[in-house]
């Protein structure tokens, strides 16, 4: 009976993320986490760790899919992963300098807010007026969004994803689908680097909710990338908002369950 409630728990959990990474280049720690922990009782550290690990591969086979379609800005991506990186380590370490803070829910409330937003007021932006900016200017403020990105994941722990696409579409003036896709690209590294910080520094976590994570995960944000990258502008971003705000109220619920 375990061994179902775990692949149960991994399965809608792997659902949630990869529909979000898929869709709209979300982090899967944000829904994964509070999964594993509330319904497994699974180390914070630990539910982290397989999260960034099922990651790796759901955003590998995301960035491969907006490639495909042309929907991936590989140049101001390297620039701007670079700056998320290094200000990542930036972050934690101004983080263990002040005191430490609540702000577990802050991927949660940017991800319904950004949900909202995409309904709202969506990204019409295309790849026409992406082109019309100059090279200098992108470049800059890739150097300047994956700072801030870099800086508020080492700081807080979360919320790089969501706060990404943000800076992407308003700040840098991507197409939602070119800023999908640049951000499932630049977190198939950061995940990577640290889902192997977690298992070098934590315990090494479960087999089996290791795997079912990452494949279940894999699964749905595969079909999610291929769903996006042929819907209407307008289709993806209404489709975007609303998986966006539902996911953010779920987690959201996990996190009042969990107390």
């Amino acid at each position: 009976m375990s061994a179902l409630i775990t692949v149960l728990v991994c399965l809608f959990a792997g659902m949630g993320a990869g529909l979000g990474t898929g869709f709209a280049g979300m982090s899967a720690a944000a829904v994964i986490t509070p999964m594993l922990v509330t319904f497994l009782g699974m180390e914070p550290y630990t539910a982290v760790g397989i999260a960034l690990a099922s990651d790796v591969l759901a955003s590998a086979v995301s960035a491969v899919t907006y490639g495909k379609n042309k929907n991936l800005d590989i140049k101001n991506g390297l620039v701007m992963m670079i700056s998320v990186l290094v200000f990542t380590v930036v972050g934690s370490f101004v983080s263990s300098l002040v005191p430490s803070t609540t702000m577990g829910n802050f991927s949660v409330f940017m991800t319904m807010i950004l949900g909202v937003k995409f309904i709202v007021k969506p990204v019409m932006t295309t790849k026409d007026d992406m082109l019309a900016r100059s090279k200098k200017s992108m470049i800059i403020k890739s150097v300047v969004c994956g700072s801030i990105v870099g800086f508020i994941c080492g700081f807080i722990g979360a919320g790089g994803g969501m706060m990404m696409l943000l800076l992407l579409t308003s700040i840098m003036g991507y197409e939602l689908k070119t800023a999908v896709g640049t951000s499932v690209f630049i977190m198939t590294f950061t995940a990577l680097t640290g889902s192997v910080s977690h298992f070098a520094i934590g315990d090494k976590p479960e087999v089996l909710p290791l795997v079912l994570c990452i494949v279940f995960t894999l699964i749905f944000a595969r079909i999610a990338a291929k769903i996006a990258n042929k819907a209407s502008a307008k289709t993806l971003n209404r489709a975007t908002g609303v998986i966006l705000l539902i996911l953010g109220v779920v987690v959201l619920g996990f996190s009042f369950l969990s107390k």
